[in-house]
């Protein structure tokens, strides 16, 4: 059987610092556990739109639908503020998930014991927390239309956005989030604003259709945005997978984010429907930005680049083993106290570079064998 193959797009920024120690490990498992991926590498944001002129090729649209997964760093900078917003960085990850169709964005909220002082919140609160969000991240109020700034009848302006949301794009994602707990704790709560919004309504009401008539063994809750985000700093714990819109799950997976006390933990995966070979359109990134304040110095943390990863050996690749494997040596390096600049607390440290960082990782990961 051929290899699966693998996109990566580095990025801007820290993105091809933090992805060339994500090919190191990739080279790990195809030398230690016969893991063996066919990878190829293209550029994407700022540093396609440098060559191309287009934060996109389509040439390399065409690659990203072509394999089983894409593995991306990060896009943007300073530089490409003055560009028309039509050809900014952003656009290339957009078009990605548009045309991958990339409706599920998966954002695991989990935080390391060794990182547990590290949340603005207090230890007990969040010391073990382990959430999923799942995300609509191909409709709503983004993509909606009518949409733009247009004078008004008064001399000003208004602006003006679509919430929409069909029959088929709530259900889809909603089996995303079921299939999700049924891996995890059985339990689902999904969040929208049915008290205030006509699409909130139709997000309850068809969420609860695909509980009663697909997935009855789940337990499902509902709740208002507003009070899910108040309930993510009060009682985070009380939830296992959480399921909403675009807007509201843009908003609360960066609030649970920072329960973790570091953005360069996080990892995400966005999935969509099965090809032809059985697995999901995939894209998989960190959830931090390009950070181009340090980039180029070696002090990007690699691992929520690392991390993602191994969303990708367990839901792309049906490796949940050796994605556990990867997650629990990046938990023994932190539990060993070493740190990247941005994981530098009162209590010290082992200091590490990015590539040092990823020396530690492979250091245990021989360590595991």
């Amino acid at each position: 059987m051929a290899n699966p193959s693998l996109l990566i797009l580095p990025g801007d920024g820290i993105g091809p610092e933090v992805m060339t120690e994500v090919r190191r490990v990739i080279d790990w498992f195809g030398a230690k556990r016969g893991l063996n991926f066919d990878v190829s590498e293209d550029l994407v944001g700022g540093a396609a739109y440098d060559k191309y002129g287009t934060p996109l090729h389509d040439d390399t649209m065409a690659k990203a639908q072509e394999v089983d997964a894409v593995l991306l760093g990060a896009v943007g900078g300073p530089k490409y503020d003055v560009l028309d917003f039509s050809v900014k960085p952003e656009r290339g990850l957009l078009r990605l998930r548009k045309e991958m169709d990339l409706y599920a964005n998966l954002r695991p909220a989990q935080c390391f014991d060794a990182l547990a002082d590290f949340s603005s919140l207090k230890k007990d609160v969040v010391a073990g927390l382990d959430i999923m969000i799942v995300r609509e991240l191909t409709s709503g109020i983004y993509f909606g239309e009518p949409r733009g700034i247009y004078p008004d009848n008064e001399g000003g302006r208004v602006g003006v956005n679509t919430q929409r949301y069909t029959t088929d794009e709530i259900r889809r994602v909603a089996r995303s989030a079921f299939e999700l707990a049924k891996r995890r704790n059985n339990k689902v709560c999904s969040m929208e604003k049915a008290n205030v919004m006509e699409s909130g309504v139709l997000w309850r009401e068809e969420v609860q259709w695909v509980h009663d008539n697909e997935y009855p063994e789940v337990e499902l809750s509902h709740m208002y945005a507003d009070n899910g985000a108040m309930q993510l700093v009060r009682n985070p714990k009380q939830f296992d997978v959480i399921v909403t819109d675009n807007l509201f799950g843009d908003i609360l997976s960066d609030c649970a984010a920072m329960l973790t006390g570091s953005l360069g933990m996080l990892p995400s995966a966005s999935l969509g429907a099965p090809m032809a070979n059985g697995r999901p359109k995939a894209l998989y990134e960190p959830v931090h930005g390009s950070a181009p304040d340090i980039a180029g110095q070696g002090k990007a943390n690699p691992i929520a680049c690392i991390l993602s990863f191994a969303m990708a050996l367990r839901y792309s690749f049906d490796r949940g083993d050796e994605a556990a494997r990867l997650e629990a040596t990046v938990e023994k390096v932190l539990a060993d106290g070493v740190r990247t600049a941005d994981l530098m607390g009162p209590e010290g440290g082992v200091p590490v570079s990015t590539s040092g960082m990823g020396d530690a990782i492979l250091a245990a990961l021989d360590a595991s064998l």
